[in-house]
């Protein structure tokens, strides 16, 4: 009887989450003036051929350079933690 009532209640959760991935309108935004905007003047304003990359790197370009120095900053934090230490090597604990 417990394992029925698991199942069924793994059931009634993965519906629940499926239902809403089909109500929701995936992949028909809103279009606001500023898509149509960029779509129809980027390249003259840019010079760049595809829109994506002109927008992040020409218009956002300080967002993604501190998005950039963000993830550098973080893995050379895990990869510091991680770190092997030499034999000779000590560490103090506080």
């Amino acid at each position: 009887m417990k394992k029925i009532l698991t199942a069924l209640i793994l059931f009634i959760l993965a519906a629940g989450f499926l239902s809403s991935a089909a109500i929701l309108d995936f992949g028909n935004p809103a279009n606001t003036g500023m898509d149509s905007y960029m779509i129809d003047h980027g390249q003259e304003l840019t010079g760049g051929n595809n829109i994506v990359t002109a927008v992040v790197f020409d218009f956002r370009g300080f967002d993604t350079l501190g998005e950039a120095t963000v993830l550098f900053t973080a893995v050379l934090g895990v990869g510091l933690m991680f770190r092997k230490r030499k034999e000779d090597e000590e560490y103090e604990y506080e």
